[in-house]
């Protein structure tokens, strides 16, 4: 017992000692000024470089070292991203990938993918890939007992390169030769309810969230929507600049968003005054970040709408991403936000005007785009709260 308790107290000294070495690490790694060089940081590399009885991979050094010093800061919201997933980090903030075209499950047998959905243009749709074709093997490797995450780097690539994609179908197995394209991921979504109000999805607040948004208001008020439901849970947030845009749309004259940077510079967004004149409510849960909070605090706080959900998560601060040398990047905390009316978010969040809620099976299934509208407590209340104050207001 005693031998067992001593592995265990190893294993956690063995990882802080790599993630404090890390953070003195990267101040190397990056820096080539030659008056660092009697520095420890120098000696201890060169050590490694020389005495090592193994060979040291310099790149993962260097990621682990850059993953240890952002980690050290102690903010949760900085993160470093790896040269090899700069890319598709860039490709999410755009809201588009590269890729087949196509949007596949786990099978429960684990004997592969199951094809869900395809996009209409998209490599896999053309090459003949059909809906619930069991994707098996990717250029000879096979899908089976692998989770998508891992199948997905053998999917994507270059544009306009290829992938044979062996699915089986029906029983019998077919290969397609299909070419990789760029797809544009949908940002805001929307539909007329059965009550005559209109619901507005919107996936985050990156490149044409605003254009999609705006286009989504002005279709469902030309259907003659009573009213309008904006659902930003699981919404992770965005640029500010997206963000603004719609409250500006939205919202009567006023400030919109204050900021205030790393060296004590501030600014505010305002609106003009035109607005829309509608009732409004706000679907928001945990999983509500950033600009999406900051969405539901602008329109609470001028009264435009009402917030129906759960407290959402409490980010406060900004980031700005910063290349560096290698390929890889970094995002730092360089400013903090709040609202129109000068309050902070950060560790708070926003209180819903009407906390309901969801059991961990409908918030998964909503997660996955897969829970009825009928048993959306959130958005049943929410639209039973706009009928309430139409029939008072009249």
């Amino acid at each position: 017992m005693y031998w067992k308790n001593l592995d265990k107290i190893w294993v956690i000294v063995t990882h802080l000692a790599a993630a404090f070495l890390g953070a003195f690490l990267i101040s190397f790694l990056f820096v080539d000024d030659v008056q660092y060089q009697d520095q420890k940081l120098y000696q201890l590399l060169d050590i490694i470089e020389n005495r090592f009885v193994e060979d040291a991979n310099t790149t993962t050094l260097e990621d682990v070292a850059a993953y240890a010093m952002v980690k050290a800061t102690g903010d949760q919201w900085s993160y470093y991203i790896p040269a090899s997933q700069y890319q598709a980090h860039v490709e999410s903030t755009e809201n588009i990938y590269v890729g087949v075209g196509a949007t596949m499950d786990r099978k429960d047998d684990g004997s592969g993918l199951e094809v869900t959905e395809l996009t209409e243009g998209g490599g896999a749709a053309e090459a003949g890939i059909q809906l619930h074709d069991v994707l098996i093997r990717v250029d000879g490797k096979s899908c089976a007992g692998i989770e998508l995450k891992e199948v997905t780097p053998w999917i994507r690539g270059e544009e306009g390169s290829t992938v044979v994609l062996t699915v089986n179908r029906n029983g019998q197995e077919l290969d397609f030769t299909v070419t990789r394209k760029r797809v544009e991921i949908p940002v805001a979504t929307y539909e007329m309810l059965p009550s005559g109000y209109g619901l507005v999805t919107i996936e985050n607040f990156e490149a044409r969230a605003s254009e999609e948004t705006l286009e989504a208001i002005d279709a469902l008020m030309e259907q003659g929507a009573k009213g309008l439901i904006f659902d930003v849970r699981f919404n992770p947030g965005g640029y500010t600049t997206e963000l603004v845009k719609i409250l500006d749309y939205l919202l009567p004259e006023g400030p919109l968003f204050r900021r205030e940077s790393y060296d004590g510079q501030t600014s505010v967004d305002y609106s003009d005054a035109q607005c829309v004149d509608l009732p409004m409510a706000v679907l928001a849960n945990k999983s509500s970040y950033s600009a999406a909070e900051f969405f539901a605090a602008a329109l609470q706080e001028y009264d435009a709408a009402v917030v129906v959900g759960e407290q959402t998560t409490g980010k406060g601060y900004y980031q700005n991403t910063f290349r560096l040398v290698d390929g890889s990047a970094v995002a730092i905390s360089t400013g903090k936000y709040f609202t129109p009316k000068g309050e902070s978010l950060a560790g708070v969040g926003v209180m819903p005007d009407v906390p309901v809620k969801l059991d961990q099976e409908s918030s998964d299934a909503l997660d996955q785009g897969i829970l009825e509208r009928e048993k959306d407590l959130q958005l049943q209340a929410a639209v039973a709260l706009l009928s309430k104050k139409l029939i008072i207001s009249r």
